[in-house]
């Protein structure tokens, strides 16, 4: 019986030239050499003679496939230790046995699950010419049918796990759903939250919530993403300085929390409505992030969350959690906010999702195979004038009524704090 020690030497001293003919290059160099050291775990629990093993791969010529000497439970064991996407899809491209392999045992998808456990409410996965060749499906066997289906859950699979890393950071952000109370709409709602700015047409822009005598009471935004598959790195809030008020006073809250969800029924465009009647209890909640404290600070209070969070439906939900401050004309707590963003991967047009009620599940549907790349946050300006038309058309109302002599404007006021160029209030976007 060979030892530990006497079988890592071994597998160190193989030929350089053996190695590089079958494996090619260092990076699978290093994972082979991984395989023995999975090999000596699995010796005594799955009854493996190392030493056999080890002549055999010695014997072996670089026209024979190696997995044809391991257990299938070993080879898995070997394969699933690749994390990168590249790695697999490279694997699958050795040999039609390996890649017979990979299909077979779903190794993209288990990749998938593992970044993001959370995939485990995928019910099947669309292509776009999915269902147009239904004819063609007429007269075939079963285990054709299926496997066109493994084929497709790896091509799915192997675009999304590679959208993960690849795909550009954008501002996910593209409309306001709703507030939980607002004080004075429509001048102070939720949709002014989407402007970075703090001032637009000479007059205050925020969101207002309505005033409490008890600074614990909560607030709430909702927000809707670009896309129906977004994975969120980081979110900002700006709270509202009021510098038309004594003491330019700070409207934040005491801590903030967020969610990431779906809607259970499609969201219809609050244009127009009061968007304070969207109860919680129309959306499902499947992430939420710790609290964040907050600082009473004029300026984007950027939180990153622990990990990546991959939200399927679309939907940000910012929860403000206590007040700090209170306004002297009547003494109540208010919570005021300029401005929200979140920052992230955008899987839109590459991937949708359908959900299917009440279960919560979904359909994976890939929608192109193509990669957003740089020029995707070159469009952003353009998306976000287009999100935020009804805004800008409620300030051009708001210049006619002043013209009018119907408005009190109050002037505009910048000390040497505030004004700061919007350059600084701009995440740094990074892969």
């Amino acid at each position: 019986m060979v030892s530990s020690s006497s079988s890592l030497s071994l597998s160190l001293s193989l030929s350089p030239l053996w190695v590089w003919s079958f494996v090619g290059n260092w990076a699978l160099f290093r994972w082979f050499k991984k395989c023995f050291y999975i090999l000596v775990r699995f010796r005594v629990s799955r009854r493996v003679k190392f030493d056999n093993c080890v002549g055999q791969f010695l014997q072996m010529e670089t026209s024979v496939d190696f997995l044809n000497y391991l257990d299938r439970d070993v080879s898995l064991k070997i394969f699933t230790r690749l994390e990168d996407p590249a790695d697999l899809v490279r694997l699958s491209s050795v040999s039609r046995s390996w890649r017979h392999f990979v299909v077979a045992n779903g190794l993209s998808k288990q990749l998938c699950l593992r970044m993001f456990p959370c995939l485990d409410r995928v019910v099947c996965v669309t292509e776009p010419n999915c269902g147009q060749n239904k004819s063609l499906e007429v007269g075939c066997s079963s285990k054709f049918m299926e496997w066109e289906n493994l084929e497709r859950e790896h091509r799915v699979y192997s675009f999304l796990a590679r959208g993960f890393s690849s795909f550009p950071l954008t501002e996910c952000v593209s409309d306001a759903i709703s507030a939980s109370s607002t004080d004075n709409y429509p001048l102070e709602s939720i949709r002014n939250t989407l402007e970075p700015r703090d001032i637009v047409a000479r007059r205050a822009s925020y969101w207002s919530s309505k005033g409490q005598s008890n600074p614990a009471v909560p607030e709430t935004l909702i927000y809707k993403l670009d896309s129906d598959i977004c994975v969120i790195t980081e979110i900002g809030v700006h709270p509202f300085r009021a510098y038309f008020q004594l003491g330019y006073p700070i409207y934040s809250a005491k801590a903030v929390r967020f969610r990431l969800g779906h809607a259970k029924v499609p969201v219809q465009d609050p244009v127009g409505e009061r968007p304070d009647c969207c109860p919680d209890d129309n959306f499902v909640w499947t992430y939420t992030s710790p609290e964040f404290p907050m600082a009473q600070e004029n300026r984007l209070q950027r939180f990153e969350l622990p990990e990546p969070a991959l939200c399927i439906g679309g939907i940000l939900q910012v929860e403000l959690l206590g007040r700090v401050q209170r306004q002297d004309i009547d003494g109540l707590f208010y919570i005021c906010i300029c401005h929200v963003r979140a920052v992230g991967r955008s899987f839109w047009p590459a991937f949708s999702a359908e959900i299917i009620e009440p279960s919560g599940k979904f359909v994976l549907k890939a929608q192109a195979y193509t990669h957003p790349g740089p020029s995707l946050p070159e469009e952003e300006p353009c998306r976000l004038q287009e999100a935020s038309l009804p805004r800008l058309a409620g300030n051009l109302e708001q210049i006619v009524n002043m013209l009018r002599g119907q408005v009190v404007m109050v002037e505009e006021f910048r000390d040497g704090e505030n004004d700061e160029s919007d350059e600084d209030d701009e995440f740094e976007f990074a892969d």
